[in-house]
């Protein structure tokens, strides 16, 4: 009986091992590294930098909190933001896109 029982697990053990790892590797380490970056450019974020919010809008960071971030949207507009909202932070450097084609 334990030889049998020996061999029924030497086939799957070792498939269901190799299929955890590549799971980690593929899903869960990289989930991780993001959830670091995220955090890390939440950490650094300061008055004057422009970010783009979860739903897609882009303004300028007037008050930095503990959980909320004042963000200017408009002229005279500004709204409160939970931190975790952002999504990125750009660079005072990028270039604006032309609204219009040159013709």
């Amino acid at each position: 009986m334990p030889a049998e029982l020996n061999q029924m697990l030497a086939g799957p053990l070792p498939m269901l091992v190799m299929m955890f790892v590549l799971f980690y590797f593929l899903m869960i380490r990289p989930q991780q590294r993001r959830a670091k970056e995220h955090a890390a450019m939440l950490g650094n974020l300061k008055r004057n930098d422009t970010v783009v919010l979860s739903s897609g809008v882009i303004g300028k960071v007037v008050r930095v909190e503990d959980k909320e971030v004042g963000v200017e949207i408009a002229q005279g507009v500004s709204i409160k933001v939970v931190r975790g909202m952002i999504t990125e932070v750009r660079a005072k450097g990028d270039p604006a896109p032309a609204n219009d084609a040159k013709t």
